[in-house]
């Protein structure tokens, strides 16, 4: 089990979702229960996804929650656009959580590779026979 708060990439999810909710603050009231809700779903459930991850047992399990996460984050840099689109946000306001969308998927790539990495260099040494005693 590992501890999630010593994450950077939890913190970053956190602060991301954080964004969304004042973002959406302003959406019209008719969107409460559509996009602003969906939206709200998504930036949660990034940072929900890598948490739940990290009480996993084992490398594997917690691969797919960060899989499940990177998922998410697309998901939601499609709703912002979106909402910009739909006139519900300013284009400067939506760049900040695009460019804050990308900078933790990226965070969520070097991760599942480092993890990748780590399971094959352990994968590799438990295939060789053990060193001879002297």
């Amino acid at each position: 089990m590992r501890d999630p708060n010593k994450l950077l990439v939890l913190q970053q999810s956190r602060a991301l979702a954080v964004s969304i909710y004042r973002l959406t603050a302003s959406f019209p009231q008719s969107e409460r229960l559509g996009l602003t809700a969906q939206m709200r779903r998504s930036a949660v459930a990034v940072g929900s996804n890598i948490a739940e991850g990290c009480g996993r047992q084992g490398n594997r399990e917690f691969l797919h929650s960060l899989y499940l996460a990177r998922g998410e984050a697309s998901e939601l840099g499609y709703q912002t656009e979106l909402s910009e689109e739909l006139g519900f946000a300013e284009p400067d306001a939506t760049r900040t959580v695009l460019d804050a969308v990308d900078h933790l998927q990226r965070m969520l790539n070097r991760l599942t590779a480092s993890i990748r990495t780590r399971n094959k260099k352990l994968k590799g040494a438990s295939d060789q026979p053990p060193a001879p005693l002297e």
